[in-house]
Protein backbone atom coordinates (compact mmCIF):
# COMPACT_ATOMS: atom_id res chain seq x y z
CA UNK A 1 0.00 0.00 0.00
CA UNK A 2 2.87 2.35 0.78
CA UNK A 3 4.30 1.69 -2.69
CA UNK A 4 0.99 2.59 -4.35
CA UNK A 5 0.74 5.85 -2.38
CA UNK A 6 4.31 6.66 -3.33
CA UNK A 7 3.65 6.00 -7.02
CA UNK A 8 0.42 8.03 -6.94
CA UNK A 9 2.39 10.97 -5.63
CA UNK A 10 4.89 10.49 -8.44
CA UNK A 11 2.37 10.08 -11.27
CA UNK A 12 -0.17 12.70 -10.22
CA UNK A 13 2.26 15.60 -10.52
CA UNK A 14 1.90 18.41 -13.05
CA UNK A 15 5.04 17.30 -14.89
CA UNK A 16 3.94 13.68 -15.28
CA UNK A 17 0.39 14.66 -16.25
CA UNK A 18 1.76 16.96 -18.96
CA UNK A 19 3.91 14.08 -20.20
CA UNK A 20 0.82 11.83 -20.33
CA UNK A 21 -1.08 14.52 -22.27
CA UNK A 22 1.88 14.87 -24.67
CA UNK A 23 2.13 11.11 -25.17
CA UNK A 24 -1.62 10.76 -25.68
CA UNK A 25 -1.76 13.57 -28.24
CA UNK A 26 1.26 12.27 -30.13
CA UNK A 27 -0.12 8.74 -30.02
CA UNK A 28 -3.49 9.75 -31.47
CA UNK A 29 -1.86 11.64 -34.33
CA UNK A 30 0.60 8.83 -35.10
CA UNK A 31 -2.15 6.21 -34.95
CA UNK A 32 -4.29 8.21 -37.37
CA UNK A 33 -1.53 8.33 -40.00
CA UNK A 34 -1.50 5.11 -42.05
CA UNK A 35 1.82 3.29 -41.99
CA UNK A 36 3.10 4.67 -38.70
CA UNK A 37 1.33 3.18 -35.69
CA UNK A 38 2.40 2.57 -32.08
CA UNK A 39 5.68 0.82 -32.88
CA UNK A 40 7.01 3.75 -34.90
CA UNK A 41 5.63 6.23 -32.36
CA UNK A 42 7.29 4.64 -29.35
CA UNK A 43 10.55 4.19 -31.24
CA UNK A 44 10.68 7.85 -32.27
CA UNK A 45 10.03 9.03 -28.70
CA UNK A 46 12.67 6.90 -26.95
CA UNK A 47 15.45 9.54 -27.36
CA UNK A 48 13.26 12.00 -25.41
CA UNK A 49 13.21 9.63 -22.43
CA UNK A 50 16.98 9.50 -21.87
CA UNK A 51 16.94 12.16 -19.17
CA UNK A 52 13.68 11.01 -17.54
CA UNK A 53 13.12 8.79 -14.55
CA UNK A 54 12.35 5.19 -15.58
CA UNK A 55 8.73 5.37 -14.38
CA UNK A 56 8.03 8.64 -16.21
CA UNK A 57 9.78 7.45 -19.38
CA UNK A 58 7.79 4.21 -19.63
CA UNK A 59 4.53 6.02 -18.83
CA UNK A 60 5.18 8.31 -21.81
CA UNK A 61 5.78 5.34 -24.11
CA UNK A 62 2.75 3.31 -22.96
CA UNK A 63 0.60 6.45 -23.32
CA UNK A 64 1.68 6.63 -26.98
CA UNK A 65 0.99 2.90 -27.36
CA UNK A 66 -2.54 3.13 -25.94
CA UNK A 67 -3.50 6.34 -27.76
CA UNK A 68 -2.16 5.14 -31.12
CA UNK A 69 -4.44 2.10 -30.98
CA UNK A 70 -7.40 4.47 -30.68
CA UNK A 71 -6.02 6.92 -33.25
CA UNK A 72 -6.08 4.24 -35.94
CA UNK A 73 -9.87 4.30 -35.86
CA UNK A 74 -10.11 7.97 -36.86
CA UNK A 75 -9.00 7.58 -40.46
CA UNK A 76 -10.64 4.13 -40.58
CA UNK A 77 -14.01 5.71 -39.80
CA UNK A 78 -13.67 8.93 -41.79
CA UNK A 79 -11.56 7.93 -44.81
CA UNK A 80 -11.90 4.14 -45.01
CA UNK A 81 -8.15 4.00 -44.37
CA UNK A 82 -6.97 2.07 -41.29
CA UNK A 83 -4.39 4.10 -39.41
CA UNK A 84 -3.16 0.88 -37.80
CA UNK A 85 -3.67 -2.78 -38.71
CA UNK A 86 -5.58 -3.17 -35.42
CA UNK A 87 -8.26 -0.80 -36.74
CA UNK A 88 -9.06 -2.92 -39.79
CA UNK A 89 -12.20 -4.48 -38.30
CA UNK A 90 -13.40 -0.97 -37.40
CA UNK A 91 -13.71 -0.23 -41.12
CA UNK A 92 -16.58 -2.66 -41.52
CA UNK A 93 -19.07 -0.47 -39.67
CA UNK A 94 -17.19 2.77 -39.06
CA UNK A 95 -17.02 3.95 -42.66
CA UNK A 96 -20.62 2.91 -43.49
CA UNK A 97 -21.73 5.10 -40.56
CA UNK A 98 -19.80 7.99 -42.11
CA UNK A 99 -21.47 7.38 -45.47
CA UNK A 100 -24.83 7.48 -43.68
CA UNK A 101 -23.94 10.92 -42.30
CA UNK A 102 -23.14 9.78 -38.76
CA UNK A 103 -19.34 10.06 -38.39
CA UNK A 104 -19.74 11.74 -34.99
CA UNK A 105 -21.59 8.76 -33.57
CA UNK A 106 -19.01 6.37 -34.99
CA UNK A 107 -16.15 8.38 -33.46
CA UNK A 108 -18.08 8.60 -30.19
CA UNK A 109 -18.53 4.83 -30.10
CA UNK A 110 -14.83 4.40 -30.89
CA UNK A 111 -13.47 6.67 -28.15
CA UNK A 112 -15.96 5.36 -25.58
CA UNK A 113 -15.17 1.72 -26.32
CA UNK A 114 -11.42 2.40 -26.51
CA UNK A 115 -11.46 4.11 -23.14
CA UNK A 116 -13.45 1.41 -21.37
CA UNK A 117 -11.43 -1.34 -23.05
CA UNK A 118 -8.20 0.30 -21.95
CA UNK A 119 -9.40 0.74 -18.36
CA UNK A 120 -10.59 -2.88 -18.09
CA UNK A 121 -7.30 -4.19 -19.44
CA UNK A 122 -5.48 -2.00 -16.93
CA UNK A 123 -7.29 -3.71 -14.05
CA UNK A 124 -6.61 -7.09 -15.66
CA UNK A 125 -2.93 -6.17 -15.75
CA UNK A 126 -3.07 -5.15 -12.08
CA UNK A 127 -4.89 -8.15 -10.63
CA UNK A 128 -4.40 -11.05 -13.04
CA UNK A 129 -0.91 -10.63 -14.51
CA UNK A 130 0.72 -13.67 -12.92
CA UNK A 131 -2.25 -16.12 -13.08
CA UNK A 132 -2.98 -15.30 -16.73
CA UNK A 133 0.64 -15.79 -17.71
CA UNK A 134 0.42 -19.42 -16.55
CA UNK A 135 -2.11 -19.95 -19.34
CA UNK A 136 -0.27 -17.89 -21.96
CA UNK A 137 3.04 -19.78 -21.58
CA UNK A 138 1.25 -23.02 -22.49
CA UNK A 139 0.73 -21.82 -26.06
CA UNK A 140 2.85 -23.80 -28.48
CA UNK A 141 2.61 -24.42 -32.24
CA UNK A 142 -0.54 -26.55 -31.88
CA UNK A 143 -2.38 -23.90 -29.86
CA UNK A 144 -1.30 -21.09 -32.18
CA UNK A 145 -2.48 -22.99 -35.26
CA UNK A 146 -5.83 -23.78 -33.62
CA UNK A 147 -6.19 -20.10 -32.65
CA UNK A 148 -5.45 -19.08 -36.24
CA UNK A 149 -7.93 -21.62 -37.57
CA UNK A 150 -10.57 -20.24 -35.21
CA UNK A 151 -9.82 -16.76 -36.55
CA UNK A 152 -9.98 -17.83 -40.20
CA UNK A 153 -13.29 -19.58 -39.57
CA UNK A 154 -14.81 -16.12 -39.26
CA UNK A 155 -14.87 -15.76 -43.06
CA UNK A 156 -18.33 -17.34 -43.14
CA UNK A 157 -19.82 -14.89 -40.65
CA UNK A 158 -18.09 -11.89 -42.28
CA UNK A 159 -19.87 -12.58 -45.58
CA UNK A 160 -23.12 -10.65 -45.38
CA UNK A 161 -24.47 -11.51 -48.85
CA UNK A 162 -22.79 -14.70 -50.08
CA UNK A 163 -20.94 -17.14 -47.88
CA UNK A 164 -19.36 -18.72 -50.96
CA UNK A 165 -17.92 -15.36 -52.04
CA UNK A 166 -16.61 -14.83 -48.50
CA UNK A 167 -14.87 -18.21 -48.54
CA UNK A 168 -13.35 -17.49 -51.97
CA UNK A 169 -12.12 -14.10 -50.73
CA UNK A 170 -10.56 -15.82 -47.70
CA UNK A 171 -8.85 -18.40 -49.92
CA UNK A 172 -7.44 -15.57 -52.02
CA UNK A 173 -5.97 -14.02 -48.86
CA UNK A 174 -4.39 -17.33 -47.82
CA UNK A 175 -2.81 -17.73 -51.27
CA UNK A 176 -1.36 -14.21 -51.11
CA UNK A 177 -0.03 -14.94 -47.60
CA UNK A 178 2.18 -17.74 -49.03
CA UNK A 179 4.26 -15.29 -51.08
CA UNK A 180 7.87 -15.06 -49.92
CA UNK A 181 10.39 -17.36 -48.27
CA UNK A 182 9.09 -20.59 -46.80
CA UNK A 183 9.31 -20.14 -43.00
CA UNK A 184 10.80 -23.62 -42.44
CA UNK A 185 12.71 -24.67 -45.56
CA UNK A 186 13.79 -21.28 -46.88
CA UNK A 187 12.39 -22.10 -50.31
CA UNK A 188 11.40 -19.04 -52.36
CA UNK A 189 7.72 -19.04 -53.39
CA UNK A 190 5.76 -16.92 -55.89
CA UNK A 191 8.17 -13.97 -55.91
CA UNK A 192 8.54 -13.94 -59.72
CA UNK A 193 12.21 -13.13 -59.31
CA UNK A 194 11.60 -9.99 -57.21
CA UNK A 195 13.72 -9.77 -54.07
CA UNK A 196 11.22 -7.23 -52.70
CA UNK A 197 8.78 -10.10 -52.23
CA UNK A 198 11.16 -12.32 -50.25
CA UNK A 199 9.58 -11.10 -47.01
CA UNK A 200 6.10 -11.55 -48.45
CA UNK A 201 3.39 -8.96 -49.02
CA UNK A 202 3.63 -6.21 -46.42
CA UNK A 203 0.30 -5.95 -44.61
CA UNK A 204 -0.10 -2.18 -44.35
CA UNK A 205 0.31 -1.43 -48.09
CA UNK A 206 -2.16 -4.23 -48.80
CA UNK A 207 -4.68 -2.74 -46.36
CA UNK A 208 -4.16 0.76 -47.71
CA UNK A 209 -4.76 -0.52 -51.24
CA UNK A 210 -7.78 -2.72 -50.51
CA UNK A 211 -9.66 -0.10 -48.54
CA UNK A 212 -8.31 3.40 -49.14
CA UNK A 213 -7.22 3.30 -52.78
CA UNK A 214 -10.25 1.30 -53.89
CA UNK A 215 -12.39 3.98 -52.25
CA UNK A 216 -10.38 6.69 -54.06
CA UNK A 217 -11.13 4.98 -57.38
CA UNK A 218 -14.83 5.03 -56.52
CA UNK A 219 -14.55 8.73 -55.61
CA UNK A 220 -12.93 9.60 -58.94
CA UNK A 221 -15.49 7.46 -60.72
CA UNK A 222 -18.49 9.20 -59.18
CA UNK A 223 -17.25 12.79 -58.85
CA UNK A 224 -18.43 13.59 -62.37
CA UNK A 225 -21.99 13.03 -61.21
CA UNK A 226 -23.94 15.72 -59.38
CA UNK A 227 -22.59 15.63 -55.90
CA UNK A 228 -24.96 16.74 -53.22
CA UNK A 229 -23.52 18.89 -50.47
CA UNK A 230 -23.08 16.91 -47.30
CA UNK A 231 -25.13 18.21 -44.41
CA UNK A 232 -23.50 16.54 -41.45
CA UNK A 233 -23.95 17.84 -37.96
CA UNK A 234 -20.69 18.31 -36.07
CA UNK A 235 -22.46 17.52 -32.77
CA UNK A 236 -23.47 13.89 -33.05
CA UNK A 237 -23.26 12.30 -29.63
CA UNK A 238 -24.24 8.74 -28.86
CA UNK A 239 -27.38 8.57 -26.76
CA UNK A 240 -27.63 6.86 -23.38
CA UNK A 241 -29.68 4.06 -24.97
CA UNK A 242 -27.01 3.50 -27.63
CA UNK A 243 -24.33 3.48 -24.94
CA UNK A 244 -26.32 0.97 -22.88
CA UNK A 245 -26.78 -1.26 -25.93
CA UNK A 246 -23.03 -1.18 -26.61
CA UNK A 247 -21.95 -2.00 -23.05
CA UNK A 248 -22.20 -5.82 -23.28
CA UNK A 249 -20.18 -5.74 -26.51
CA UNK A 250 -17.61 -3.42 -24.97
CA UNK A 251 -17.15 -5.63 -21.91
CA UNK A 252 -16.85 -8.84 -23.92
CA UNK A 253 -14.51 -7.15 -26.41
CA UNK A 254 -12.33 -5.87 -23.57
CA UNK A 255 -11.80 -9.35 -22.16
CA UNK A 256 -11.28 -10.86 -25.62
CA UNK A 257 -8.73 -8.15 -26.43
CA UNK A 258 -6.87 -8.50 -23.15
CA UNK A 259 -6.79 -12.28 -23.52
CA UNK A 260 -5.49 -11.97 -27.08
CA UNK A 261 -2.84 -9.48 -26.01
CA UNK A 262 -1.50 -11.91 -23.41
CA UNK A 263 -0.74 -14.46 -26.13
CA UNK A 264 2.64 -13.54 -27.64
CA UNK A 265 2.36 -12.87 -31.36
CA UNK A 266 -1.42 -12.48 -31.50
CA UNK A 267 -1.85 -8.71 -31.52
CA UNK A 268 -4.56 -6.08 -31.82
CA UNK A 269 -5.78 -7.02 -35.30
CA UNK A 270 -6.63 -10.58 -34.24
CA UNK A 271 -8.27 -9.34 -31.04
CA UNK A 272 -10.39 -6.88 -33.01
CA UNK A 273 -11.55 -9.50 -35.50
CA UNK A 274 -12.37 -12.07 -32.81
CA UNK A 275 -14.33 -9.53 -30.80
CA UNK A 276 -16.21 -8.29 -33.87
CA UNK A 277 -17.21 -11.81 -34.88
CA UNK A 278 -18.42 -12.72 -31.41
CA UNK A 279 -20.42 -9.50 -31.17
CA UNK A 280 -22.03 -10.13 -34.55
CA UNK A 281 -22.87 -13.73 -33.70
CA UNK A 282 -24.90 -12.82 -30.62
CA UNK A 283 -26.31 -9.50 -31.85
CA UNK A 284 -30.04 -9.06 -32.30
CA UNK A 285 -29.37 -6.69 -35.22
CA UNK A 286 -26.93 -9.07 -36.90
CA UNK A 287 -28.01 -7.90 -40.35
CA UNK A 288 -26.85 -4.36 -39.55
CA UNK A 289 -23.25 -5.47 -39.04
CA UNK A 290 -21.19 -4.33 -41.99
CA UNK A 291 -23.85 -1.74 -42.83
CA UNK A 292 -23.17 0.71 -40.01
CA UNK A 293 -23.68 -0.82 -36.55
CA UNK A 294 -22.37 1.18 -33.60
CA UNK A 295 -21.83 -2.02 -31.65
CA UNK A 296 -19.59 -3.27 -34.47
CA UNK A 297 -17.31 -0.26 -34.01
CA UNK A 298 -17.40 -0.71 -30.24
CA UNK A 299 -16.55 -4.41 -30.47
CA UNK A 300 -13.41 -3.82 -32.51
CA UNK A 301 -12.20 -0.73 -30.65
CA UNK A 302 -12.70 -2.07 -27.13
CA UNK A 303 -10.66 -5.14 -28.08
CA UNK A 304 -7.71 -3.47 -29.81
CA UNK A 305 -7.22 -1.04 -26.93
CA UNK A 306 -7.60 -3.81 -24.36
CA UNK A 307 -4.79 -5.64 -26.16
CA UNK A 308 -2.38 -3.02 -24.78
CA UNK A 309 -2.88 -4.00 -21.15
CA UNK A 310 -2.83 -7.67 -22.09
CA UNK A 311 0.39 -7.34 -24.11
CA UNK A 312 2.15 -5.74 -21.14
CA UNK A 313 1.50 -8.85 -19.00
CA UNK A 314 4.06 -11.16 -20.68
CA UNK A 315 6.45 -8.22 -21.03
CA UNK A 316 6.43 -7.30 -17.33
CA UNK A 317 5.80 -10.74 -15.80
CA UNK A 318 8.19 -12.79 -17.97
CA UNK A 319 10.26 -10.28 -19.91
CA UNK A 320 8.81 -11.65 -23.17
CA UNK A 321 7.74 -9.08 -25.78
CA UNK A 322 4.62 -10.38 -27.51
CA UNK A 323 4.45 -7.71 -30.21
CA UNK A 324 6.78 -5.29 -32.05
CA UNK A 325 5.67 -2.42 -29.81
CA UNK A 326 6.34 -4.32 -26.59
CA UNK A 327 9.75 -5.26 -28.03
CA UNK A 328 10.47 -1.53 -28.28
CA UNK A 329 9.23 -1.09 -24.70
CA UNK A 330 11.55 -3.91 -23.58
CA UNK A 331 14.47 -2.05 -25.13
CA UNK A 332 13.40 1.13 -23.36
CA UNK A 333 13.17 -0.70 -20.01
CA UNK A 334 16.65 -2.15 -20.44
CA UNK A 335 17.94 1.27 -21.49
CA UNK A 336 16.79 2.57 -18.11
CA UNK A 337 18.34 -0.33 -16.23
CA UNK A 338 15.13 -2.29 -15.62
CA UNK A 339 14.98 -6.06 -16.19
CA UNK A 340 11.34 -7.16 -16.43
CA UNK A 341 10.48 -10.66 -15.30
CA UNK A 342 9.03 -12.67 -12.42
CA UNK A 343 10.92 -10.59 -9.86
CA UNK A 344 9.56 -7.24 -11.03
CA UNK A 345 7.15 -7.00 -8.10
CA UNK A 346 10.10 -7.45 -5.75
CA UNK A 347 12.77 -5.38 -7.46
CA UNK A 348 10.77 -2.74 -9.36
CA UNK A 349 7.32 -2.56 -7.78
CA UNK A 350 7.11 1.26 -8.21
CA UNK A 351 7.63 0.82 -11.96
CA UNK A 352 4.89 -1.82 -12.23
CA UNK A 353 2.34 0.24 -10.31
CA UNK A 354 3.47 3.37 -12.15
CA UNK A 355 2.68 1.75 -15.49
CA UNK A 356 -0.72 0.61 -14.22
CA UNK A 357 -1.66 4.05 -12.88
CA UNK A 358 -0.17 5.74 -15.96
CA UNK A 359 -2.31 3.56 -18.26
CA UNK A 360 -5.42 4.42 -16.28
CA UNK A 361 -4.69 8.16 -16.44
CA UNK A 362 -3.91 7.85 -20.16
CA UNK A 363 -7.34 6.34 -20.81
CA UNK A 364 -9.04 9.26 -19.04
CA UNK A 365 -6.93 11.84 -20.89
CA UNK A 366 -7.52 10.01 -24.18
CA UNK A 367 -11.28 10.16 -23.63
CA UNK A 368 -11.26 13.94 -23.16
CA UNK A 369 -8.85 14.64 -26.04
CA UNK A 370 -10.78 12.28 -28.34
CA UNK A 371 -14.07 14.03 -27.62
CA UNK A 372 -12.46 17.46 -27.78
CA UNK A 373 -11.14 16.82 -31.29
CA UNK A 374 -14.17 14.89 -32.53
CA UNK A 375 -15.91 17.92 -34.05
CA UNK A 376 -12.69 18.84 -35.84
CA UNK A 377 -12.40 15.36 -37.38
CA UNK A 378 -16.07 15.35 -38.40
CA UNK A 379 -15.67 18.61 -40.33
CA UNK A 380 -13.32 16.79 -42.69
CA UNK A 381 -16.36 14.95 -44.07
CA UNK A 382 -17.85 18.19 -45.38
CA UNK A 383 -14.97 18.48 -47.83
CA UNK A 384 -16.18 17.60 -51.37
CA UNK A 385 -14.96 14.28 -52.74
CA UNK A 386 -13.13 16.03 -55.60
CA UNK A 387 -10.89 17.55 -52.91
CA UNK A 388 -10.79 14.74 -50.38
CA UNK A 389 -9.97 12.04 -52.96
CA UNK A 390 -6.51 13.49 -53.81
CA UNK A 391 -5.87 14.01 -50.07
CA UNK A 392 -6.70 10.37 -49.30
CA UNK A 393 -4.59 9.31 -52.29
CA UNK A 394 -1.57 11.25 -50.97
CA UNK A 395 -2.03 9.95 -47.41
CA UNK A 396 -2.31 6.41 -48.75
CA UNK A 397 0.83 6.66 -50.86
CA UNK A 398 2.81 8.17 -47.98
CA UNK A 399 1.47 5.52 -45.61
CA UNK A 400 2.41 2.68 -47.95
CA UNK A 401 5.87 4.12 -48.57
CA UNK A 402 6.64 4.82 -44.90
CA UNK A 403 6.38 1.15 -43.84
CA UNK A 404 9.74 0.19 -45.38
CA UNK A 405 10.66 3.35 -47.33
CA UNK A 406 10.24 1.43 -50.60
CA UNK A 407 8.45 2.56 -53.75
CA UNK A 408 7.69 -1.12 -54.31
CA UNK A 409 5.21 -0.96 -51.42
CA UNK A 410 3.45 1.91 -53.19
CA UNK A 411 3.07 -0.29 -56.27
CA UNK A 412 1.74 -3.08 -54.01
CA UNK A 413 -0.83 -0.67 -52.58
CA UNK A 414 -1.90 0.39 -56.07
CA UNK A 415 -2.23 -3.25 -57.15
CA UNK A 416 -4.34 -4.09 -54.11
CA UNK A 417 -6.38 -0.94 -54.73
CA UNK A 418 -7.32 -2.20 -58.19
CA UNK A 419 -8.03 -5.65 -56.72
CA UNK A 420 -10.21 -4.12 -53.99
CA UNK A 421 -12.08 -2.03 -56.54
CA UNK A 422 -13.07 -5.04 -58.63
CA UNK A 423 -13.87 -7.15 -55.56
CA UNK A 424 -16.28 -4.46 -54.37
CA UNK A 425 -17.70 -4.08 -57.88
CA UNK A 426 -18.61 -7.76 -57.95
CA UNK A 427 -19.76 -7.88 -54.30
CA UNK A 428 -16.84 -9.89 -52.92
CA UNK A 429 -16.21 -8.90 -49.26
CA UNK A 430 -12.79 -7.49 -48.44
CA UNK A 431 -12.78 -8.50 -44.77
CA UNK A 432 -12.14 -12.27 -45.32
CA UNK A 433 -9.16 -11.47 -47.57
CA UNK A 434 -7.66 -9.16 -44.95
CA UNK A 435 -8.30 -11.65 -42.16
CA UNK A 436 -6.54 -14.38 -44.15
CA UNK A 437 -3.60 -12.06 -44.81
CA UNK A 438 -3.29 -11.35 -41.08
CA UNK A 439 -3.49 -14.99 -39.99
CA UNK A 440 -2.06 -16.87 -42.97
CA UNK A 441 1.64 -16.83 -42.09
CA UNK A 442 1.02 -17.65 -38.44
CA UNK A 443 -1.22 -20.59 -39.36
CA UNK A 444 1.17 -22.05 -41.92
CA UNK A 445 4.32 -21.83 -39.81
CA UNK A 446 2.67 -23.29 -36.70
CA UNK A 447 0.90 -26.04 -38.67
CA UNK A 448 4.17 -27.21 -40.15
CA UNK A 449 6.03 -26.96 -36.85
CA UNK A 450 3.34 -29.08 -35.21
CA UNK A 451 3.54 -31.74 -37.92
CA UNK A 452 7.33 -31.67 -37.69
CA UNK A 453 7.12 -32.36 -33.95
CA UNK A 454 4.65 -35.22 -34.46
CA UNK A 455 6.37 -36.70 -37.54
CA UNK A 456 3.31 -35.92 -39.65
CA UNK A 457 0.69 -37.15 -37.18
CA UNK A 458 -2.34 -34.82 -37.35
CA UNK A 459 -3.60 -36.26 -34.09
CA UNK A 460 -1.18 -33.99 -32.22
CA UNK A 461 -3.79 -31.21 -32.40
CA UNK A 462 -6.13 -33.36 -30.28
CA UNK A 463 -3.56 -33.96 -27.54
CA UNK A 464 -3.62 -30.40 -26.15
CA UNK A 465 -6.78 -29.18 -24.36
CA UNK A 466 -6.37 -25.56 -25.48
CA UNK A 467 -6.00 -26.52 -29.14
CA UNK A 468 -9.02 -28.85 -28.89
CA UNK A 469 -11.13 -26.01 -27.49
CA UNK A 470 -10.12 -23.69 -30.32
CA UNK A 471 -10.74 -26.39 -32.94
CA UNK A 472 -14.25 -26.94 -31.60
CA UNK A 473 -14.89 -23.20 -31.61
CA UNK A 474 -13.57 -22.98 -35.18
CA UNK A 475 -15.93 -25.76 -36.30
CA UNK A 476 -18.91 -24.05 -34.68
CA UNK A 477 -17.88 -20.61 -35.96
CA UNK A 478 -17.54 -21.79 -39.57
CA UNK A 479 -20.62 -23.96 -39.90
CA UNK A 480 -23.15 -22.07 -37.75
CA UNK A 481 -23.63 -19.21 -40.30
CA UNK A 482 -23.94 -21.77 -43.11
CA UNK A 483 -26.57 -23.77 -41.21
CA UNK A 484 -28.40 -20.59 -40.18
CA UNK A 485 -28.51 -19.31 -43.77
CA UNK A 486 -29.78 -22.70 -44.97
CA UNK A 487 -32.56 -22.75 -42.38
CA UNK A 488 -33.55 -19.16 -43.14
CA UNK A 489 -33.68 -19.80 -46.89
CA UNK A 490 -35.68 -22.97 -46.32
CA UNK A 491 -38.11 -21.05 -44.14
CA UNK A 492 -38.51 -18.37 -46.80
CA UNK A 493 -39.22 -20.98 -49.48
CA UNK A 494 -41.85 -22.61 -47.29
CA UNK A 495 -43.58 -19.23 -46.79
CA UNK A 496 -43.84 -18.59 -50.52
Amino acid sequence: MDVIIEVLGMVLTLKTLLIVILGTGVGIMIGALPGLGPTVGTTLMIPLTYSMEPVTAIILLVAIYMAAEYGGSITAILLNTPGTTAATATLLDGYPLTKKGMPGKALGASITASTIGGIISTFILLFLAIPLMKVAIQFGPMEFFALGLFGISLVASLSNKSILKGILAGVLGLIIATVGIDPLTGHVRYTFGSYYLLEGISLMPALVGLYALSEVIFMFETQTKNEKSKKISSNQFITFKEFKDMLPVIFSGSFIGAGTGIIPGAGGSIGGWLSYQQAKRFAKDRDQYGQGALSGVAASESANNAVVGGALIPLLALGIPGSPTTAVLLGALMLHGVSPGPDIMTNDAPLFYGIVIGLFVTCIVMFFIGNLLRNFWVKMINIPSRIIAPIVLCISIIGAFSVRNLMFDVFVAVGFGILGYFMRKFDYPLAPTVLALVLGKMMESNLRRSLLISNGDWGIFLTKPISVIFLILAFISFFSPIIRNYLESRKMRSNI
